[in-house]
């Protein structure tokens, strides 16, 4: 009878749990500066548009409760990924809290843009109403003032995180929506024109949808433990069957747990000399940013030497 014999590596270092916790608790209390700024303006924002009438503001407002919401979302996914234990059964902890919020938070975006296209579609179809142009100019500055603030408190991790990238799309989506409040501010106060506001709206709406399905996309991606865009996998396996001693690759995968924490397993067939096998194989898919890694070292057929050894 005979029996395969294997050999199983993991990578040495800091392991990519405990990089992706420093990681986080780094990005926390940018994310928890940021509710609170978003949150106050918010407040202000909606309260004025209302007041006013304004749909571009009211827009805006719904897209800055996106971003509060989403950046609450995205801290307490940060929170539970580094507080939150790791067991037996969930062995990966709670990483995978953040690609359930990058969803959530395109889902979120998604919906604002409908319904403003749809409250915009009944304003051009009957009166606009009249909106002071002075009003809308204050608070647009006012609001992308604290978006910029926000942008540059997220920026650094935006690439580190699936969150916090989708908390800082939402804010740059808001910087956008004041911008184009401040320009229906001011063709309102010099022209008169009432559309101005109707317009701008529209125009925010159609800039943040596609990159909420953007966002979505990249999320549900992870979900479904797809390979990494920056992992080329056809070359990591012509890599891997290149090293010396290795006689075949097999049961490849490369899937990521979060946004920073990139995992991979490889089974890899060799005749003999496992230890260096094990190493060298190791040390590629540590070159293609995989040091989260299972290697599993069998031996190759074909050799009746190595065969006859495995024969009891």
């Amino acid at each position: 009878m005979g029996t395969s014999h294997g050999h199983e590596g993991h990578s040495h270092g800091p392991s990519a749990a405990e990089l992706a916790v420093d990681g986080q608790r780094r990005r926390i209390w940018p994310m928890a500066l940021g509710v609170v700024l978003i949150g106050g303006y918010f407040i202000v924002e909606l309260t004025v548009g209302i007041a006013i009438n304004s749909l571009a503001l009211i827009a805006d407002a719904g897209h800055m409760l996106t971003d509060v919401v989403a950046v609450s979302m995205g801290l307490s996914a940060l929170l539970l990924a580094r507080h939150g234990k790791i067991t037996d059964s969930r062995s990966f902890g709670w990483f995978r809290a953040e690609v359930f919020t990058a969803v959530l938070n395109a889902a979120l975006l998604i919906g604002v843009g409908v319904f403003v296209l749809y409250e915009a579609v009944k304003r051009i179809g009957g009166e606009a109403p009249e909106v002071p142009g002075a009003t809308l100019v204050i608070v647009a500055v006012i609001g992308l003032a604290v978006n910029v603030v926000v942008m540059l408190l997220l920026r650094a991790d935006a690439k580190g995180s699936i969150a916090v990238r989708g908390a800082y799309l939402e804010v740059l989506a808001d910087a956008v929506g004041s911008v184009g409040v401040l320009v229906a501010g001011v063709v309102t106060m010099t022209t008169g024109w009432r559309y101005a506001d109707v317009v701008v709206a529209v125009a925010i709406a159609v800039w943040v949808v596609p990159r909420a399905v953007r966002l979505a996309s990249d999320a549900l991606k992870i979900l479904n433990q797809q390979a990494p865009d920056h992992v080329d996998v056809p070359a990591l396996r012509d890599e891997l069957a290149q090293v010396p001693g290795v006689t075949d690759v097999h049961d490849l995968h490369v899937w990521s747990v979060t946004t920073g924490m990139d995992v991979a397993t490889v089974h890899v067939a060799s005749r003999g000399d496992y230890a260096r096998v094990l190493a060298d194989t190791r040390a590629v898919l540590t070159a293609h940013g995989l040091e989260h890694a299972t290697v599993q070292v069998d031996p190759g057929a074909g050799d009746g030497e190595c065969c006859e050894k495995l024969t009891w």
